[in-house]
């Protein structure tokens, strides 16, 4: 018996799914009297594709892996929804996780009335791997780690992450947000190794794309299958389809971003280090710096009132102090600088 054989609801594995006009004919070229649309043509009188296929495959094609196993959602988070209602039963299972960590994985366990588990990262930031596992008991089906991690900054040691896997008795939901600015090799090489994997990556950093809400998913076809089961028929719009089409056949301009924002997050990292105010950077594998400021809620009222906006972690365990800094253009970077040096004179 497979994993998904063993922690699917019973509701979902008998679930028929709702068959929209469009799955039933895939081709243009047709007479559509079917679904009740506006007949007169305007680019989006028309439903788009349920199954995104154009756009899957491109994407399967960039990252090397057969079209059944994408999935695409609304921004990762319904790629994370989806997988709880399929995979947790209300009221009686559980997902475990670290903390502190991307604040959705515990708010869409909330939602969906499933127990959330988590333990504190270690001083270095990174994961006790044996007390992750000691949270997690017969009912334990889901267990996320986002790596490089939001809002640590860091990556956690591969070896921790293949140990998880190797040993949690349920799914892995590896989310890969930032990776694209990690020092670290995605998992996707990885994906035919543990069936028990689901990579989740998003166009909303580093292909700069955050407006259009595009998240895919990535995992067994068994998987990938009940998450096409169960969301919206139409869940990705064809102005999203279309505009990520056209972002997709431009990957030179997403690799030259993820340069220019290295460099400025090392130029950054530096210049902060030498104010006064500062008192420590968390080591970054992402596009953001965390950094530890002496009088942080001062330093972040400050900015505000001179229209910076950054992000108030400080009081988060293992932030105590810190403010989430995105790299941004040079411009901007440097009028951060030359603020907080203001702030500090």
């Amino acid at each position: 018996m497979s994993i998904v054989d063993k922690i699917i609801r019973n509701n979902i594995r008998d679930l028929v799914p709702y068959s929209s006009a469009r799955d039933e004919y895939s081709g243009n070229d047709a007479i559509f009297l079917d679904a009740n649309e506006n007949p007169f043509f305007t680019g989006v009188n028309r439903y788009p594709d349920p199954n995104q296929a154009k756009l899957k495959v491109k994407i399967a094609q960039l990252n090397n892996i057969s079209y059944e196993r994408v999935f695409l959602g609304n921004g990762s988070d319904e790629a994370i929804d989806l997988l709880i209602r399929a995979f947790c039963e209300p009221g009686i299972d559980n997902v475990v996780s670290v903390r502190p960590t991307y604040g959705m994985y515990k708010v869409l366990a909330n939602i969906n009335n499933v127990e959330y588990r988590d333990i504190l990262l270690k001083e270095d930031y990174q994961i006790d791997k044996e007390a992750l596992l000691k949270l997690a008991d017969l009912n334990s089906t889901l267990l996320f780690l986002s790596s490089p991690n939001n809002p640590t900054s860091n990556s956690f040691y591969h070896e921790d992450i293949v140990y998880i896997l190797e040993n949690f008795e349920g799914i892995v939901v590896l989310d890969e947000a930032y990776i694209d600015f990690s020092s670290e090799r995605s998992f996707m090489d990885s994906l035919d190794n543990y069936p028990n994997l689901v990579i989740l990556k998003t166009f909303s950093k580093a292909w700069g794309m955050a407006g259009i809400r595009l998240g895919m998913a990535f995992a067994s076809r068994e998987i990938i299958a009940i998450l096409h089961k169960i969301k919206y028929p139409y869940n990705i719009n064809k102005l999203t389809i279309n505009f990520a089409l056209q972002k997709l056949d431009e990957p030179e301009e997403k690799d030259k971003w993820v340069k220019l924002i290295l460099e400025q997050r090392n130029i950054l990292n530096l210049a902060l280090m030498k104010l006064k105010l500062v008192k420590e950077i968390l080591p970054s594998d992402a596009n953001f710096l965390m950094v530890r400021f002496v009088n942080a809620r001062d330093v972040y009222n400050y900015l505000i009132e001179r229209k910076i906006i950054l992000r108030d972690r400080s009081k988060i365990e293992l932030c105590e102090g810190c403010l989430r800094v995105t790299v941004g253009t040079e411009t901007e970077n440097k009028t951060l600088l030359k603020t907080l040096q203001e702030y500090e004179s």
